[in-house]
């Protein structure tokens, strides 16, 4: 009988490992985080290999019922039974141990299966778990993201372009932006499980088992909607992964836009918001500071969502068929990406529901800018000076405003009729901040009526 750390393929080898091989080559370090998916795929093997009559109905009860006490055996004891228990990889530590516990009837697990197959099978149930809790999470902040841009619908500040301050909005549609970004990430992630839902296992090395094992039984155990159709794809597709990756990765992203504007927004320049002190922190030197931590960590992590995509698909990119070694390579960057945005969509949801938005300073930031141009160029085009031309009206009334240090709303009526005689009283009262954003009733726009029915379509999915 095997030791509880014999190697699954000793037989071939004549000389015991390196040290240095074990070192450079085990993976159980890693990979342990597996073991309840790997123990899971194990006993849908044993009621596979029952019904083909591989093994009898009392040897996979007992192989069942042994790797259950395992689970709960590292449940309880966690990395102290690693220890106990070092080996190669996951598979091997659960499938020796339970040999040692059991005998020969252990061994006769692994009939028909590769940890080819099985390691592919252990990632995909795991990643499919992980990604319903992104998407939970996901919900979890959209939802508050709704319901601040309800109570927000009418808070008006500048919308920029280029960083420059381009046009009035509400805080409502802004924060709606940001909520469609998420819907198209809810989108990706969702559509992604039907991918990843696919079961390996019963492909075995590379040719698949040499046995009538029922792969729908497999599938059905272990809540799989399809089996794989190529048993050579099943071990070396990693697909899911880098789909996974790349999601991760762009919602990422979407999170580093939205952290970037938080850190300007929180700036004495801009004063737009007003962190609350559970979530910031100061300065070891300067005791004035309140930094934006939580944002500047999300804007940075983004780049190591990338790294993560792009070494993924590095790996992928020069692999024959079908399974290589460099595949272990898949579950550090998969742990670590999930592991990453895990606690970015938690910390985003609290600091959200934290924060002070400043309408008053928003409000005095639209009063310098000329947010209302537009707004000027639309008035003489309704009057039906076409828009070319009455836009180049609108930027000589700006040059004109800039050089004797005027805003729009001060101008005199003789002022507008130096520059077009259509102008007439109403302009004033067109070009207010709030009539500016009224004006935009259209689908998708800014008018507050237009952020409330864009609220209720959010609500409504």
């Amino acid at each position: 009988m095997p030791n509880k750390s014999s190697k699954l393929w000793s037989g071939r080898f004549s000389k015991k490992s390196a040290k240095l091989l074990s070192e450079f080559n085990d993976s159980l370090s890693f990979d342990k985080r597996l073991y309840k998916e790997d123990i899971e795929g194990s006993i849908a093997h044993a009621h596979g290999l029952s019904s083909a009559k591989v093994l009898t109905k009392k040897e996979a009860s007992k192989i069942i019922t042994t790797l259950k006490k395992i689970k709960s055996q590292i449940d309880k004891n966690g990395e102290k039974w690693f220890k106990e228990n070092q080996n190669e990889d996951i598979h091997s530590a659960i499938e020796n141990k339970l040999s040692s516990i059991i005998g020969d009837t252990g061994r006769k697990l692994h009939t028909g299966r590769s940890r080819n197959d099985q390691v592919a099978t252990d990632i995909r149930l795991w990643t499919r778990n992980e990604i319903k809790e992104i998407i939970l999470l996901l919900k979890k902040l959209r939802l508050t993201i709704i319901n601040l841009s309800k109570k927000h619908y009418k808070t008006i500040l500048p919308g920029y372009t280029h960083l420059q301050k381009a046009q009035a909005i509400t805080l409502g549609h802004y924060l709606l932006a940001y909520e469609q970004k998420l819907k198209r990430d809810l989108e990706r992630f969702t559509e992604s499980i039907k991918r990843i839902n696919v079961l390996p296992l019963g492909a075995g090395a590379v040719a698949g088992a040499g046995f009538k094992i029922n792969r729908n039984l497999l599938a059905t155990k272990l809540g799989f909607e399809k089996i794989t159709e190529n048993s050579i794809d099943a071990v070396s597709d990693r697909d899911f992964i880098a789909e996974s990756l790349f999601n991760i990765s762009l919602l990422g992203i979407h999170l580093s836009q939205w952290a970037e504007e938080m850190i300007l927004w929180s700036t004495d320049e801009f004063n737009y918001i007003t962190i609350s002190d559970a979530y910031a922190t100061g300065s070891s030197m300067m005791p004035q500071k309140k930094n934006p931590d939580i944002p500047e960590l999300i804007r940075g992590k983004s780049g190591r969502f990338l790294g993560n995509l792009t070494a993924m698909l590095t790996v992928l990119k020069g692999l024959p068929m079908a399974y290589n070694k460099d595949l272990q390579e898949d579950k550090e960057l998969i742990f670590d990406s999930v592991d990453q945005i895990k606690i970015i969509l938690k910390i985003t949801n609290e600091f959200l529901q934290n924060i002070k938005f400043n309408k008053e300073k928003m409000y005095k930031a639209t009063q310098t800018g000329y947010l209302n141009a537009t707004e000027v160029a639309d008035y003489l085009t309704k009057k039906g000076i076409p828009f070319r031309s009455a836009h180049e009206i609108t930027g000589k009334i700006i040059v004109y405003c800039i050089k004797n240090k005027k805003q729009l709303n001060n101008l005199t009526m003789d002022e507008w009729k130096r520059f077009n005689k259509e102008f007439n009283n109403d302009i004033i009262e067109k070009i207010k901040l709030e009539s500016c954003v009224n004006t935009k009733k259209i689908h998708g726009g800014t008018a507050p009526e237009e952020v409330m029915k864009a609220v209720k379509r959010a609500e409504g999915k």
